[in-house]
């Protein structure tokens, strides 16, 4: 890879190593793209996963028939922030919908592909979401789940997010993903924010990791007992969507 390539990794995926496929990563790696092939094979996907940022995936009825590959990538790409390009017909890219989501989808060609178009597209998608100017990932840590999804919802478009119900599972994502910043609910059952906080603190590979507490509570003495754990701020549960994205802005520009 000389060193003008392109940050980050595109992932092509099909049933079988193509010459369509050939092809594309030939005309990806001529535009400083690095680019690899995997067959839609759990164990070979897992093997290529690291260090991508972008799937390229060619939908056929193959894989329309194999949901648990449509489903490793839906986790994939939820907990990794990755971007999806899909290339097939109408019924192959509403199976693609139906299992992963049409909002995870960053774009959609149909065949016969245009070659040319797809490597601009991955060019510019990649120039956006990785390096510098790469989506922040944001780490949500609540047990109620409402007010959870309402945040994905909010904090989407801006950012890569994760959910995590509870401390495991937030110490279970944090093992297999990089966060810029947890948002931590400071009350949950089992153990709460300030338990999961101490946790996260104790560990070399969580401890760096930012926190905001999220809380009901606006007493003195939660507000201090919260200071003493060293988040970075304190947000009470009623912020509203631009005050919590403006909260982040501002956290982020000046980190």
């Amino acid at each position: 890879m000389d060193n003008n390539t392109t940050a980050g990794k595109t992932l092509i995926v099909s049933v079988a190593d193509t010459f369509l496929a050939k092809s594309l990563i030939t005309k990806l790696e001529a535009g400083g793209i690095a680019a690899a092939f995997s067959r839609a094979v759990l164990k070979e996907l897992e093997s290529h996963i690291s260090g991508t940022e972008l799937i390229i995936l060619f939908m056929s009825e193959e894989l329309e028939a194999t949901p648990e590959i449509l489903v490793y990538l839906k986790d994939i790409i939820q907990d990794k922030g990755l971007g999806l390009v899909v290339i097939g017909e109408q019924s192959e890219y509403d199976a693609v919908k139906r299992a992963v989501s049409e909002t995870a989808v960053t774009e959609w060609f149909q065949r016969p592909l245009d070659i040319d178009q797809l490597v601009k597209r991955v060019q510019t998608y990649l120039e956006e979401n990785t390096g510098e100017k790469r989506k922040k990932t944001v780490l949500i840590v609540d047990d109620d789940i409402t007010y959870m999804r309402t945040v994905y919802e909010w904090l989407k478009a801006d950012y890569h997010v994760g959910m995590a119900a509870n401390g495991v599972q937030a110490i279970g994502y944090l093992a297999k993903n990089k966060a810029d910043l947890i948002l931590l609910d400071y009350e949950m059952p089992i153990a709460n924010g300030p338990q999961v906080l101490s946790m996260l603190k104790n560990d070399s590979e969580t401890g760096q990791i930012p926190v905001m507490f999220l809380t009901g509570h606006g007493d003195k003495d939660s507000v201090l007992s919260v200071v003493g754990l060293s988040p970075v701020d304190y947000l009470l549960k009623t912020i509203d969507k631009p005050t919590l994205l403006k909260k982040l802005s501002d956290f982020f520009k000046k980190s």
